[in-house]
């Protein structure tokens, strides 16, 4: 079974879509997709559920939604044994899926280990990270509630995102390719103004392309939002990346 959370959810078993009604429903299935095979506990699910507004029969409440998602998967899936996929422990309940079945767990993965490629073999880097953005179909978790897991879990996977796209865009530029990905990160930055990586990229870039002056720009913009938004100054790779500029460093070349 697949578990797609970046996006709307989607569950599919076998080119079966299972259609998963409801936010409890659709919450319980993403909390326990974001560990598969380890028990999430059933005061962890109910705090998701219910948060501090917790009823008096939140607990059997809690058992019967868990009861209709394993009556949903069987019969939409018209394949019984299914509902064993959700099981109960004795401290909660687990899904009992591959951590590969999970489309967000997966990109963490290719993320985490794109970065090992990044020096030698950046067009692999390139490849990785174009197949995992491609699983991407909105923001993560979009109608799996509001509860602090699925917060938490959206906050984690879009900054592995925002990191994603920093490995992408190096790689692009230790291929040469700063024309190519100066919009992108002219965008970016204008998304993120205090992503300092992103300005140290765009310096990069601009300084390639002829452009010192647009570079030093760039970089007195990030310094000024930082100061302003958060009241520090630019760290020291921004800082080092001026300094290079300034100095037309050749290690800002190829």
């Amino acid at each position: 079974m697949q578990v797609r959370l970046l996006g709307p959810l989607q569950v599919i078993e076998e080119d079966i879509p299972i259609d998963i009604p409801g936010e409890k429903l659709r919450a319980i299935t993403a909390v326990l997709a974001l560990t598969p095979g380890t028990p999430v506990l059933a005061v962890d699910l109910l705090d998701e559920l219910w948060g501090d507004r917790l009823p008096k029969t939140a607990e059997n409440s809690l058992q019967s939604h868990i009861a209709r998602l394993r009556r949903i998967l069987a019969s939409q899936t018209g394949k019984p044994n299914i509902r064993d996929l959700i099981r109960t422990s004795h401290s909660g309940y687990l899904l009992d899926v591959d951590v590969d079945d999970v489309d967000a767990l997966r990109f963490t993965r290719v993320v985490d280990a794109a970065g090992q490629y990044l020096r030698d073999d950046p067009e692999r880097v390139i490849k990785m990270l174009d197949e995992a953005f491609s699983a991407w179909r909105g923001p993560a978790l979009l109608d799996a509630g509001n509860g602090m897991t699925c917060r938490i879990a959206y906050a984690r996977l879009e900054e592995t995102k925002l990191i994603g796209r920093e490995l992408f865009i190096e790689a692009h530029l230790k291929l040469g390719r700063h024309q190519q990905v100066i919009p992108e990160l002219e965008q970016l930055l204008t998304q993120h103004p205090l992503r300092e990586r992103f300005c140290e990229q765009l310096m990069t870039a601009l300084y390639r392309a002829g452009r010192q002056a647009d570079a030093i720009s760039t970089y007195r913009r990030v310094r000024y939002n930082l100061s302003v938004e958060l009241g520090i100054d630019a760290g020291p790779g921004m800082r080092r990346k001026l300094d290079e500029v300034l100095q037309q460093e050749d290690t800002l070349l190829l």
